[in-house]
């Protein structure tokens, strides 16, 4: 398995998701209701794909081997941004939901809030797999030796097999082809 190649793979389903908050962000402020299910849907994929299936890939297995290998000094301050971005996108997504929470509630200018969090990930999940895929993966597949590759790919295969058993990938594809259904026109 190529875990490089895997990651970049997921961004593509990720940046799919990314059009679908934007779509229904742009739908409540054109002033049509709130869609609370598709929202939490949305947090459901993020949490579970994005977050615990992707993101663990890369906090625990190819950062933490490109520190190991190619030191602090080197990998450090890229790696820390990578880490701080994807606390920021944890951070849009729980004020989001605090945001429809409120909304469900009946505080209707905390629409604004929906629309700035859902928005704001967004944005910030573009801008950030970009820089992964471009300068992150790269940088690692030039710089890490071949043992330590291994490692990697070994490492994010069995992570794979893991989520396959439970149908993870399966499950959380569904949801994003669904909430496209609904909001890709």
């Amino acid at each position: 398995m190529d875990a490089i190649e895997l990651m970049m793979e997921e961004h593509k389903y990720i940046k799919r998701a990314l059009v679908v908050i934007r779509k229904m962000s742009i739908s409540v402020l054109n002033g049509r209701e709130v869609p609370f299910e598709d929202y939490n849907r949305v947090v459901e994929f993020v949490r579970n794909y994005a977050d615990k299936l992707h993101h663990n890939k890369e906090e625990e297995i190819l950062f933490k081997k490109m520190r190991e290998e190619m030191g602090e000094a080197l990998v450090g301050a890229p790696i820390s941004g990578m880490l701080v971005e994807h606390d920021l996108g944890r951070l849009f997504i729980k004020n989001l939901e605090e945001a429809l929470e409120r909304v469900r509630n009946g505080d209707m200018d905390s629409r604004v809030d929906v629309i700035a969090n859902a928005v704001g990930y967004a944005d910030l999940l573009n801008r950030h797999i970009e820089k992964e895929d471009k300068v992150i993966y790269n940088f690692a597949r030039r710089s890490l030796k071949e043992e330590a590759m291994g490692y990697v790919n070994e490492s994010c295969e069995k992570v794979e097999q893991s989520a396959e058993k439970e149908s993870i990938q399966k499950r959380y594809i569904s949801i994003l082809e669904e909430l496209e259904s609904n909001w890709i026109k």
